[in-house]
């Protein structure tokens, strides 16, 4: 029943036994994945991989931390891309202004985060948005796009603008990090948070759950994620697995084989 909705599995750390590991994900338990491109490249190997694994789906975009050389043009690529029937998403996209700096690179984001949430509303995808450091910009962004709907993932704002987010018709999606003995919001937005609105995701490498924060992360590691909401929420993992498969699938329109 474990949908990961976010797991990077071009990256680098899994070169050493990817196919191996994506082989064997389905034994255990895992049925659907979405793997999000971060740059034209990182799209085209997403959508590679989609093809190979029947459980796999993409979503192709430009990240706000890979522009550098990237054009507004390029959104053309990304939108030929996104015509593949295993793409189910855009992203992923965003602003992240812990590692983006400058004014005038953020500006630059921005106009990019802009074009990319009018691109997934002409193509009816949803945006797969990263927000780092940036919410009141994502927001004021968000709000300018009100015929698109997407979801925050790995979500680290507040309880306020998650409201926001779900008033606007989005969905939130957290991590491995609301298992960390030191996740402030998180637990207080799980609790309020309705069950219709959540999803949950690896970040794949990275964002491992405790007790394997720090080490590689892969898709079978949901589970531990749900037993935290299951939690918060007087639900059991089974329930809250389930429901965030059905989640995943409404989103992304996958339907049921």
């Amino acid at each position: 029943m474990i949908f990961d909705t976010h797991a990077h599995y071009y990256d680098d750390a899994f070169d050493p036994d990817r196919d191996a590991l994506l082989s064997a994900l389905p034994d255990k338990g895992v049925a659907l994945v979405v793997c999000p491109g971060c740059d034209l490249a990182t799209s085209r190997s997403s959508v590679a991989l989609a093809e190979r694994y029947g459980y796999l789906y993409a979503a192709a975009g430009l990240h706000p931390e890979n522009l550098e050389g990237a054009c507004l043009a390029d959104l053309d690529q990304v939108a030929a891309l996104c015509a593949h029937p295993k793409v189910v998403a855009l992203g992923e996209i965003g602003l992240d202004y812990y590692w983006v700096k400058s004014p005038e690179e953020r500006a630059r984001s921005r106009d990019f985060f802009d074009a990319q949430l009018s691109l997934a509303g002409q193509l009816g995808l949803p945006p797969i948005v990263h927000d780092r450091d940036a919410h009141r910009d994502c927001l004021d962004i968000v709000r300018a796009h009100p015929d698109v709907r997407g979801v925050f993932h790995c979500y680290a704002g507040s309880l306020e603008d998650a409201r926001v987010l779900l008033n606007l018709g989005w969905m939130i999606s957290f991590t491995g990090n609301i298992t960390f003995r030191n996740a402030r919001r998180a637990p207080e937005i799980l609790r309020w948070l309705p069950l219709e609105s959540l999803m949950l995701e690896t970040d794949a490498p990275y964002m491992a759950p405790e007790p394997y924060r720090g080490q590689r992360c892969d898709s079978s590691m949901i589970p531990i994620m749900a037993e935290t909401v299951a939690q918060l929420k007087q639900l059991t993992a089974e329930q809250v697995l389930r429901a965030t498969l059905e989640n995943g699938r409404r989103f992304f329109g996958i339907e049921e084989e």
